[in-house]
């Protein structure tokens, strides 16, 4: 879990280290804030990968009745869902970032908010944005019971756009395709156009 008390004193101690006073007025609530605000955007430390796959794991029987009615072998897509993330090099803010998955439902299809539910936790960790991908694809591959699965990601990172470079126009995209999506182009080019 995180530890809000450590969090509040090393706050402290940075603010110190850049030659501030903590306790004054502008200051003097800023190690609670942080940590209150750390335990917010981390949430998703607190859990592996298959604590968020066994949190968000409900499915609908495509062979149930009352399921909905999605044909087998159907592509189902979740496009431009809207994420941040902190990137795990600077601690520096991964931003307009946005999310797609897409997946064919073998025996089950997921809620849809679920896919969102899904996607914004794992983005509540210290993050790479390849490995937010590889996370949402195995969660995704494990509550859909599918392998074929795609997670494409487009966002900017602030390591990149507000120090070093400063090339505020840059954005980053990593794919993610497992099953068919790796290895049948056809789908890939299907998926590609989808997302255009």
């Amino acid at each position: 879990m995180i530890d809000k008390d450590a969090i509040r004193e090393h706050i402290r101690g940075i603010l110190i280290a850049l030659g501030d006073d903590p306790d004054r007025e502008g200051l003097k609530d800023t190690p609670d804030r942080v940590a209150r605000m750390y335990e917010e955007v981390f949430e998703g430390m607190n859990y592996t990968n298959d604590e968020i796959a066994e949190m968000f794991d409900r499915s609908f029987s495509l062979e149930d009745e009352d399921a909905f009615a999605v044909p087998p072998g159907k592509l189902v897509l979740v496009k431009d869902i809207d994420v941040y993330s902190y990137c795990e090099h600077h601690i520096a803010l991964m931003y307009d970032m946005k999310v797609s998955v897409a997946y064919i439902p073998k025996n089950k299809v997921l809620g849809l908010s679920k896919i969102a539910r899904i996607a914004d936790m794992v983005c509540k960790r210290l993050q790479l944005q390849e490995r937010i991908g590889e996370d949402i694809a195995y969660i995704m591959r494990k509550v859909t019971g599918t392998e074929d699965c795609a997670v494409v990601i487009e966002g900017c990172h602030s390591c990149m756009t507000a120090r070093g470079i400063k090339k505020d126009t840059a954005k980053t995209m990593t794919t993610t395709f497992t099953g068919c999506f790796d290895t049948d182009p056809a789908m890939q080019n299907r998926l590609l156009m989808m997302l255009k």
